[in-house]
């Protein structure tokens, strides 16, 4: 039903194996005729707008590289030095704004 809507899907919690039935959708392995997709044995009408959202908890995952080709993979890890490099920007953005709008013209 959310492929012929157009919704948002996630899915939560994959490990670095995948469900075969899920690689028509991440190849979005349409078929000519209209716009469907194949899922297992069933052609279902596809939204250009449908979007699935694969979620892990795996710090260092490690996927085929089919699957990293047909999607694109981000990662939310925080380093110590990133954090640093933010609460720094936070701070210095509330005690010396114009700090921070002369790093703006810089940048």
């Amino acid at each position: 039903l959310a492929i012929t809507k157009g919704c948002i899907v996630l899915i939560e919690n994959i490990d670095e194996n995948l469900d075969p039935v899920l690689d028509s959708l991440l190849g979005r392995n349409l078929i000519k005729k209209g716009k469907a997709i194949k899922i297992g044995d069933k052609e279902i009408e596809y939204n250009s707008n449908f979007r699935l959202i694969l979620h892990t908890k795996l710090a260092n995952p490690h996927y085929k590289p089919e699957m990293q080709a047909q999607s694109t993979l981000i990662n939310f890890t925080v380093t110590r030095d990133g954090l640093e490099d933010q609460l720094l920007a936070e701070v210095v953005k509330a005690e010396r704004p114009d700090l921070e709008d002369l790093k703006a013209e810089l940048t």
